[in-house]
């Protein structure tokens, strides 16, 4: 794991060779991870940045709270790591300021850098211009290596165990918050599992708790796509959907995943939207393969909902891996060619005004020849 992070940091020192910048400073989450391995501090919503400062050339570093360094230790391979208080001089601010000598050109990633680092080089240096790199931060992320594609592998397990104890649970009388609960239990007993085959090293700071608020809609609410699990009992001839997108994961890498089950028995307009999405899904996983363009994944699964006489809504998919949302997506405009070792997460999905709904969703690697599931569980129309 470590020498992909070293790679990957001079990998990005190249290209900010190349882009004439100076010094590059990114305190997004998952970018953080990406180039030091340190996660599971609070960061921004508790006021605490955890910044990386990435010279054009030599040794990184990180500025980090002083009582979060000893876990950033025990995480990383960075040697030098900055220590701030709160309250103390100039908190984080000095280690940036001592950052920023000399230089002409700064690079953030700017839509993912927080207003307290943005105001503060905006107010402390006027002269400096900033580059925007989270483009070329995004192509590092595109094409995942096989140790990677290990790791989303097991992350497609966790949420497989998700929906699993999901699943075994759903019947009439059963509240919605329940179902959630088994989800959390089955996604952290996985996650530990896993977890368990390597405890060496940084291995043993992962966490294997699943968290967040589960995405799940029953019944007449089934066209609230995002809608979280409430108190709500599920009835019978109920249709239930849960997205696991939020929380499916592994050692810091995310997985795309949905299913659907109905409860007890379902109807005939339930049925045909149900298949309307999984051929809409099928028909944009049918194109996948290296060359193809994401747009084009993205337009034979809207084509086909167009036929239909619906209209669309959002895009069918998006890549997936250190962050829930990378590039490219699958949507109108978005004309990257799809390459052997990216991974994205695929939709198929009909909702109707009447609250009668179908949606599947897999997250999936881009192989030589197609591709293949990371996320492997039966999708066919299933009652409890």
């Amino acid at each position: 794991m470590f020498k992909r992070m070293k790679e990957k940091v001079k990998e990005i020192q190249v290209k900010m060779g190349e882009q004439d910048v100076d010094v590059l400073l990114t305190m997004d989450y998952d970018s953080v991870y990406y180039y030091t391995g340190i996660h599971s501090y609070l960061g921004m919503d508790f006021g605490r940045p955890t910044i990386v400062v990435i010279p054009q050339e030599g040794d990184i570093s990180v500025v980090i709270p002083s009582l979060e360094i000893d876990m950033g230790r025990a995480m990383t391979w960075v040697d030098e790591l900055l220590p701030w208080t709160d309250g103390i001089g100039e908190e984080w601010r000095g280690y940036i300021k001592d950052s920023m000598k000399g230089k002409k050109v700064v690079g953030l990633e700017v839509n993912r850098t927080h207003a307290v680092l943005l105001n503060f080089l905006a107010d402390q240096f006027p002269e400096v211009k900033i580059k925007d790199m989270y483009p070329t931060m995004s192509r590092q992320r595109m094409i995942k290596s096989p140790a990677e594609i290990e790791i989303m592998k097991k992350a497609g397990q966790v949420a497989v165990a998700m929906c699993t104890a999901a699943r075994d649970i759903l019947k009439p009388g059963v509240l919605e918050y329940e179902v959630a609960l088994a989800i959390i239990e089955g996604g952290t007993r996985k996650a530990a599992e896993l977890l368990a085959e390597d405890q060496t090293g940084a291995n043993a700071y992962y966490s294997p708790l699943a968290h967040d608020l589960q995405i799940l809609q029953t019944g007449p609410d089934m066209n609230m796509v995002h809608k979280r699990a409430s108190i709500k009992t599920i009835n019978s001839g109920d249709s239930v959907y849960m997205c696991f997108c939020n929380m499916a994961e592994f050692k810091n890498m995310k997985v795309g995943f949905d299913r659907q089950y109905f409860i007890g028995s379902y109807t005939a307009e339930e049925e045909k939207v149900y298949y309307e999405s999984l051929e809409g899904q099928k028909r944009a996983l049918d194109m996948i393969r290296p060359g193809v363009k994401a747009s084009d994944v993205h337009n034979a699964a809207s084509d086909y909902y167009e036929e239909l006489g619906y209209g669309i809504c959002y895009r069918t998919g998006r890549s997936i891996g250190y962050s829930r949302l990378e590039q490219p997506e699958l949507k109108i405009n978005d004309d990257t060619i799809l390459e052997e070792g990216m991974t994205v997460a695929v939709d198929g999905a009909v909702s109707l005004a009447n609250g009668v709904a179908g949606r599947v969703g897999d997250s999936v690697v881009v192989t030589k020849d197609g591709f293949e599931y990371l996320t492997v569980m039966d999708k066919s129309l299933i009652v409890l």
